[in-house]
């Protein structure tokens, strides 16, 4: 039997389970009941059931919202839907900005609106974060939990009704428009470790404005602690405990060495998830003035955080041997306090905020909503606790034998998004003899996007720069702008009771690559209160994102230097790679509804999703190697990868550091196309008890990615296919359970996750080389973290109407990623000698865990949280 066999005979076991369970504990006389909720997402119509809808949508309520530990709303849906994935660690920057993804796709796939209107991006991209690398969506962490009043999940392609993003599916976030009353929340978490200690508190309060008016206000802090991975660097002590031993020229740090050794000094200075102080204060407002109601809401924002960048030899940064015969004299090395090394740190400073203002109203029958939405993500960067080693050893008097110069903080610069949008809606019902009215809805939408990267200071860009983290030259900053209009057409209606059809048509020019034409047909057919059938069949398009289009930087190591090409520049041109244009998709679903008995509703939906000139990094393309001797025995479109890397830099007009001898480039490319199959499955049913009441919810997912058309050749390797089609688990499955007795709540949750392969190479070894450039073929090892499951529990007390004490676990049996094993040439030397790392990992990190599977590295976690209402 087939994987896919296995998981659809599951669902149906599945299934039938849960009815037999209904039917064995429902009540005598039941009722038919829908979940009731009314729907805005994915169709046009008013007054939509989500039990109703022709497209899958799930609802996430406020309720399910409160009963995830961890105060996020990426943990929320992580938790609770089975098609999203959120990255569980960063890279750099993208620490401070964590993706999520549905389906398997990438995060720029999903639209993500607020209130039914587009969110603006993050200016944050993810440059080397791998199966997230090229993301620049919009950080839904921005968004208050509390401020949240339920999030409807269209799992179903949207470009042709909402635009660009939409192709894998749309998450729209409505928030809370109370006109009184309010909540309070605290919550304290922590991991079973005693790392990364959450603080958060936030606030929720109403106001009547006037007669007719509301204005709902949202404020939240939460404080995170760092988290640490592995224990210890290789860069000091072996696998086997004992210190590395320093050549002769390093001689004299080996006492050194020894002491940091013994002491354990580098087992908690691997980052894993940074520290981080998050404010946010949020707003939605209304006000009725006849047939005519104003409305607006929005958002202020201010994060400051700090990820560890790696342990630093005390003999990193050092006037030359040759100074003192032959013998590195510690005396005349860069001491940042004392000699033992240093961790450099990356400072962020975010200011972000989005303002939405809008009027609708009716005029002869016709529906209108008139708005316009703003949003600004700035973020600055630094590096401290960090040396310059360039401007250390040119600063230095050899011959007097005096310590040179280098800061220990350098501002490396930052980037800002701008988006505005202006959106006019307009719909009308007619009667035309149909069962229902004809619902005829247009509109149009402008939006403006800026991106620009600010220059670093003069130290920061000082030939490599600071350790860990070099600033952005004036080369690669800059202020890039575009537009883009649209305008779309929408009709549904029921030729007869039974059938519902949903016709969708959208235009749009965008300044920097032109027009493109999309539609959408969805309907459904009831064959009876127990039964539907539904399908779409949609074509899509994803716009580059600024950042994608305009990103340009120079990563210089004291060894190694790569230059990311902002795609259509110069460089990028004489290397060969055009820029980025569109993405453009083909979207097929089906799927059954079904309702075999009062309160129980399940659906199952397959999809195709295929991606054309699918955006993708290029990688690291090596010109030289680390002993600076070009790249020549295999070509890249009848060039050599060091005619390629020459020519890139050339063009740019950059200087290259002449101590720098491997050198490369990257970029992205619309390199690939991929194709995208799986199916989902849902159920819900409430279970009336004589002790209480039991919400019962089973989601699953099954989701294959694969790439069917590869124009880069081997630039595109296996480890770059891997990210696409294996880095995430092909099957995720969440069963859950929420039960109420009086005052007391139980909330269990079970999620299972199919195992999720990368390829690695080692960091450090004697075996083989890192890099293998005969045929352009690097040396691999597959990353596995294998099929986990994991359970979370939360147990709750009103202790009165408004107060009520929760406490729970998150991970409850402290799962882990695998740890790597050993590459063959580790095996052979068994972790002993000169301080090289025999893991199967891109780390030099002793014990670190793959980062890349689902769960995270950091395990179990455990909270309290006090709840108020009023």
């Amino acid at each position: 039997m087939s994987r896919l066999s296995k998981i659809c005979t599951s669902v149906l076991l599945a299934s039938t389970s849960l009815s037999v369970a209904y039917a064995q504990s429902a009540e005598d006389t039941p009722k038919a009941v829908d979940n009731g909720e009314i729907i805005v997402t994915g169709t046009r119509a008013t007054g939509m059931l989500a039990a109703e809808s022709a497209a899958p949508v799930q609802l996430l309520s406020q309720d399910a919202i409160s009963k995830v530990g961890q105060p996020n709303l990426n943990q929320v849906l992580t938790q609770l839907v089975p098609s999203f994935q959120a990255q569980t660690q960063g890279t750099d920057m993208s620490s401070f900005s964590l993706s999520a993804r549905l389906r398997g796709l990438s995060p720029n796939h999903t639209l993500v609106m607020v209130n039914g209107k587009r969110r603006h991006n993050s200016a944050i991209l993810q440059v080397i974060a791998g199966a997230f690398g090229g993301s620049a969506a919009p950080s839904i962490d921005l968004i208050p939990p509390d401020a949240v009043q339920r999030i409807e999940i269209l799992q179903d392609g949207a470009a042709a009704q909402y635009g660009s993003d939409a192709i894998a599916g749309v998450i729209n976030i409505i928030t809370k428009s109370n006109a009184e009353g309010g909540s309070a929340k605290a919550n304290f978490g922590s991991y079973y470790d005693g790392e990364g200690d959450s603080y958060s508190i936030s606030g929720n309060l109403g106001f009547k404005l006037g007669d007719t008016g509301f204005l709902s206000l949202t404020a939240f802090h939460r404080d995170n602690d760092y988290t640490f991975v592995g224990n210890g660097q290789t860069s000091v002590r072996n696998l086997n405990g004992s210190t590395v031993q320093l050549n002769a020229a390093n001689s004299a740090f080996q006492p050194i060495y020894n002491g940091i050794n013994a002491g354990n000094g580098t087992a908690n200075i691997n980052g894993g998830q940074p520290r981080s102080d998050l404010n946010i204060l949020f707003y939605n407002m209304g006000y009725e003035l006849g047939d005519v109601e104003l409305y607006s809401f929005g958002d202020v924002s201010h994060r400051t955080g700090a990820a560890k960048q790696g342990y630093r030899t005390p003999n990193r940064i050092c006037q030359p041997a040759s100074v003192t015969g032959g013998v590195v004299d510690p005396s005349l090395c860069y001491q940042p306090t004392v000699l033992t090394g240093f961790v450099p740190l990356q400072k962020v400073d975010e200011d972000e905020y989005s303002v939405t203002a809008g009027v609708k109203g009716e005029l002869s029958g016709w529906n209108w909503d008139l708005s316009g939405t703003y949003g600004d993500d700035k973020v600055k960067v630094w590096t401290t606790y960090s040396a310059n080693a360039s401007l250390f050893l040119d600063t230095s008097k050899v011959a007097s034998r005096t310590l040179g110069f280098t800061p220990t903080e350098f501002y490396d610069g930052g980037f800002e998004f701008t988006q505005f949008t202006g959106n006019l809606d307009i719909k009308k019902e007619f009667d035309i003899g149909f069962a229902d009215p004809l619902t005829f809805a247009f509109g149009g939408e402008y939006r403006r996007e800026t991106y620009a990267i600010f220059a670093g200071d003069a130290a920061s860009v000082y030939k490599e720069g600071g350790q860990s983290f070099p600033g952005y030259t004036q080369g690669d900053a800059g202020l890039n702008k575009r537009n883009a209009q649209a305008a779309y057409v929408d009709v549904a209606f029921k030729p007869v009771p039974a059938w519902t059809v949903d016709l969708a048509g959208r235009f749009e020019h965008f300044s920097d690559f032109g027009n493109t034409t999309i539609g959408k047909l969805t309907t459904r057919y009831d064959f009876n209160s127990a039964f539907a059938l539904r399908g779409t069949v949609s074509t899509g398009f994803r716009a580059p994102t600024m950042a994608e289009s305009f990103y340009s930087a120079t990563n210089v190591t004291p060894t190694a230097a790569t230059l990311q090409l902002q795609p259509g520049s110069a460089a990028a041109t004489a290397a060969g790679f055009d820029r980025l244009k569109p993405e453009k998709s083909t979207n097929f679903s089906a799927g059954i509804v079904l309702r075999p008995i009062p309160r129980l509703t399940m659906t199952l939906d397959g999809y195709y999703i295929k991606i054309k000139d699918r955006i993708a990094s290029t990688g690291t393309i090596v010109g030289q190697d680390s002993s600076g001797n070009p790249v020549t025995n295999y070509t890249i479109g009848g060039r050599t990868p060091y005619d390629i890397v020459s020519s890139a830099i050339l063009a740019s007009g950059k200087t290259i550091d002449s101590g720098v001898l491997q050198r490369g480039i990257q970029t992205f490319t619309n390199g690939i196309d991929t194709r995208t199959v799986g199916i989902e499955f849902a159920a819900r049913y409430p279970v009336s008890l004589s002790f209480g009441k039991l919400d019962l919810n089973l989601g699953m997912n099954y989701n294959e990615n694969k790439v069917t058309n590869n124009r880069l050749g081997v630039i595109f390797d296996s480890a770059a296919y891997a990210f696409i089609e294996t880095s995430t688990p092909k099957f995720k499955s969440v069963l859950s359970g929420l039960f109420t007795s009086g005052a007391f709540s139980a909330n269990a949750r079970a999620t299972y996750y199919d195992k999720s392969t990368i390829l690695v190479r080692p960091a450090n070894t004697t075996g083989a080389p890192i890099l293998n450039f005969a045929g352009g073929v690097p040396t691999y090892y597959p990353g596995v973290v294998k099929a986990a499951a994991i359970f979370d529990l939360e147990l709750g007390y009103d202790f009165t109407k408004f107060l009520n004490l929760s406490v729970g676990a998150n991970n409850l049996f402290n799962k882990k990623p695998e740890i790597p094993g050993l590459t063959p040439a580790g095996l052979a030397q068994n972790g002993v000698g000169n301080g090289t790392s025999p893991y199967i990992n891109n780390q030099t990190t002793i014990d670190g865990p793959f980062t890349h599977g689902p769960y995270g590295t950091n395990g179990g976690y455990y909270y309290i949280r006090l709840s108020l209402t009023f």
